[in-house]
């Protein structure tokens, strides 16, 4: 075989290799396949349009299209936005939507060729339309609260639970928008799953004034619980102060009741001592006051010689020494 031959006939495979190629396409779990050719839908015979579930597929290679859509489920959070109660009162709520691909043909058609960016932006729009006017029904107390001013009201003897009741409000605000957007949604070929509420704020205005009163609630508790505290401490302190002066005074008396003891006691003694030798007890007691009167060595006495005071310096006549 000469080499133009061989040339030829590998310049065939490869051709024949890249319309292989381009004939077979595959479709992942999860994606729905839209086939386009020259740039329009292809349809099946019954004016449909032909619509590649998961799997291997074939197409006319170098003409038809592959658009890949996610059919799984896809999550929109929609922006804080600000709605308007019954009492003309604004809330930011911020809520999200799980929704998915219903019909891939009418997604496709209603969305520029399935673009999930205009999708979402119908869908955000419906929602918050939606949203808006669940709301709009509602008071404050009642959305953050969950309990309407039915349910507030309910007798105790009632069969309903008023918890049950209550965390209904805010259930009732979800399911009237998933079934008034899914309503919708289906015209774009889109299933709504869920609609959240994820979170309720106030304006930072009104946030704001709230924050003041509680702050000035607080601080007037504060101030009770002090001048609480200032009572109990004085009612403690002066407690405190009457059982240590009725300590003291029960001090006081005990030691003086023991001083009188021992001072009867020393007078007692001093009497037997003096029953038993008045001479010594004499004597001693002049030499005491000898030493009182005669301490600095300069003390002048004037006494007459036979003074009982000198009574012990004279001799056993009667004469000073």
């Amino acid at each position: 075989m000469s080499k133009v031959g061989f040339n030829s006939i590998l310049a065939v495979i490869v051709v024949l290799a890249l319309v292989a190629f381009n004939s077979l396409f595959v479709i992942k779990e999860g994606n729905v396949g839209i086939v386009t050719r020259f740039g329009a839908v292809v349809r099946t015979s019954d004016a449909e349009l032909n619509v590649s579930r998961p799997g291997l597929h074939f197409k006319i290679p170098f003409i038809d299209k592959i658009r890949i859509l996610d059919s799984r489920i896809q999550t929109l959070s929609s922006r804080a936005d600000r709605f308007v109660t019954s009492e003309k009162k604004d809330l930011i709520i911020d809520s999200y939507v799980k929704w998915r691909i219903s019909d891939p043909a009418t997604f496709y058609l209603t969305t520029a060729g399935g673009n999930k960016m205009q999708a979402e932006e119908l869908l955000r729009r419906r929602i918050t339309n939606s949203l808006r006017s669940q709301i709009g029904r509602l008071t404050i107390h009642e959305i953050v609260s969950g309990q309407g001013s039915e349910d507030i009201n309910t007798p105790s003897g009632a069969n309903e639970e008023p918890a049950v009741i209550g965390a209904s409000k805010r259930d009732e605000v979800m399911q009237n928008a998933l079934k008034d957007i899914g309503t919708s949604a289906t015209e774009l070929g889109i299933e709504i799953v869920d609609v959240r509420i994820k979170q309720i704020n106030l304006p930072p205005e009104v946030s704001n004034s709230i924050y003041q009163r509680m702050r000035a609630e607080r601080n007037a508790v504060a101030k009770l619980h002090r001048s609480e505290g200032r009572k109990e401490a004085e009612t403690i302190r002066a407690k405190a102060d009457r059982e240590v002066a009725i300590k003291v005074a029960s001090a006081e008396r005990d030691a003086r009741k023991l001083k009188g003891e021992g001072d009867a006691e020393a007078t007692k003694i001093y009497a037997e001592a003096y029953s038993r030798n008045p001479e010594l007890f004499n004597f001693l007691r002049s030499m005491d006051a000898y030493r009182a009167s005669m301490q600095s060595g300069r003390d002048v006495m004037v006494l007459k010689p036979d003074s009982e005071f000198l009574r012990y310096f004279n001799d056993s006549h009667g004469n000073a020494q």
